[in-house]
């Protein structure tokens, strides 16, 4: 599928290797091995201990490409990285397949590097690591301490997540000096685009994720093998944006395989066919496309230049009880039933402060929540409020019930849709990703790979 917006890097995925295969065939074979040395049979204990150094960090190849050295030790960091976004809900046979999309992979990451390179596209260390200080920050408040600690109690390293940054900066400014200059949108074309949008207005927009995994036609079963064990994996509560990152080979896999707001127009047609059925929070797929399969996940939905509800900006409060510990769930419907009746005496949001310490109740306020972030059984409720007004409590036996109050609303104004210049830079977005799937061809059709 190609990618409508945000494509700001690319990471492909994936060949193959087989070498395990032929080492279990030497050790599945002592009856062999004894025909050829009469002077007795080698036997080999199940239950093998190795004496020496058995060093995890000793490094062999996997795969050599173009020179540069991927060890087994690569592809596990990596690995880890998508179990922990899984929480170990992985089985063996699935752990299996991701270790060699895992690897190919890391080929793709490496002939992206190389060729940046080649190009004398340089990027610095320190820019590597002020990347990775982001990452750090939105995970775990500007501590890249706590970042390495939890990168390595996971099995992974801090190397290896800059390894990846630093291939998607290479290739995003290799597209950027060899690709993007040659890409050209007219002031025609842009100004046909808008004309279609507001002749749209009020049809339905939606935001979709994807993953799309290329199938040349002698991999096709292979492939849509692979990509229906991702789908099982996401039902089974997978990370999308993990998955995308790692193994989808459109350009929006550096964000999380996140299109962006789009029409059903910008879709190829068996995309849009089945996006138009979806409900938000829905996966489908593998669907079948040209050159190769995709997944699509409904992200959300809207209606085109047509102000939506849900961007409200709501000022809230929070009033929360705890439940004592070990407290019955009849006991604790009593208590909260309690609890809604007395909030509801607050005349408002400028008394409920005063009701709630009298209850020995917290209070949290917000004055800049979008509707949209609510979970959905919250969204539509909320908006029927009027200040003052509460939610019914809810809550676990673990977290105490709460009330919400709302207290202000600020209503969206109308969308007029992207500018030209906004629409522009996407229409020349799509056409880079395109060139870019053709530059990577490539660069795997040339590449000289050797396989441990």
């Amino acid at each position: 599928m190609q990618a409508v917006n945000r494509s700001r890097s690319i990471r492909r995925a994936f060949t193959s290797i087989g070498s395990l295969a032929a080492l279990a065939g030497v050790l599945a074979a002592p009856a062999a091995l004894a025909q050829s040395a009469p002077q007795g049979q080698i036997v080999i204990p199940d239950d093998v201990k190795i004496f020496g150094n058995d060093n995890p960090n000793v490094r062999r190849a996997t795969a050599v490409v173009n020179g540069s050295v991927i060890t087994g030790t690569d592809v596990d960091q990596r690995l880890a990285l998508l179990v922990a976004a899984n929480k170990g809900k992985i089985s063996d046979e699935e752990m299996k397949r991701l270790r060699l999309q895992v690897l190919r992979n890391l080929i793709d990451e490496t002939l992206q590097i190389q060729e940046a390179k080649a190009s004398d596209i340089e990027v610095s260390q320190a820019e590597v690591d002020q990347s990775y200080a982001r990452v750090a920050a939105q995970n775990f408040n500007q501590n890249t301490s706590a970042m390495d600690a939890y990168l390595k109690r996971i099995g992974s390293s801090a190397e290896s997540l800059k390894r990846q940054i630093r291939g998607e900066l290479s290739w995003q400014r290799l597209l950027q000096r060899n690709v993007a200059p040659f890409i050209n949108v007219s002031e025609d074309e842009v100004n046909e685009m808008l004309d279609r949008l507001k002749a749209a207005k009020g049809t339905d927009e939606y935001r979709l994720g994807e993953i799309y995994l290329a199938a040349p036609a002698e991999a096709r079963q292979q492939v849509y093998e692979n990509a229906t064990q991702i789908v099982q994996q996401l039902r089974e509560g997978g990370s999308f944006v993990a998955y995308a990152r790692q193994y989808s080979q459109a350009s929006t896999a550096a964000v999380g395989g996140d299109l962006g707001w789009i029409r059903l127009a910008q879709l190829p047609g068996e995309l849009a066919t089945v996006a138009r059925e979806m409900q938000p929070g829905q996966l489908v797929g593998p669907i079948e496309v040209p050159g190769g399969f995709d997944i699509l996940y409904l992200i959300d939905k809207r209606q085109v230049l047509t102000a939506d509800p849900r961007d409200a900006v709501l000022a809230l409060k929070q009033i929360s009880i705890n439940f004592p510990k070990g407290i019955s769930e009849a006991k604790a419907g009593e208590m909260a039933e309690q609890f809604a009746n007395t909030i509801k005496t607050a005349k408002g949001c400028g008394d409920v402060d005063r009701v709630a310490a009298q209850a020995g109740a917290q209070v949290v306020a917000n004055d800049q929540v979008k509707a949209r972030d609510l979970p959905g059984p919250i969204q539509n409720a909320i908006l029927q409020l009027s200040p003052g007004e509460t939610l019914p409590p809810f809550g676990s036996l673990q977290d105490g019930v709460r009330i919400l109050m709302l207290c202000g609303r600020d209503d969206p104004q109308v969308d007029n849709g992207p500018s030209f210049e906004q629409l522009q830079a996407q229409m020349e977005d799509d056409r880079i990703n395109k060139r870019a799937q053709m530059y990577l061809r490539d660069l795997r059709r040339d590449a000289i790979i050797e396989y441990n």
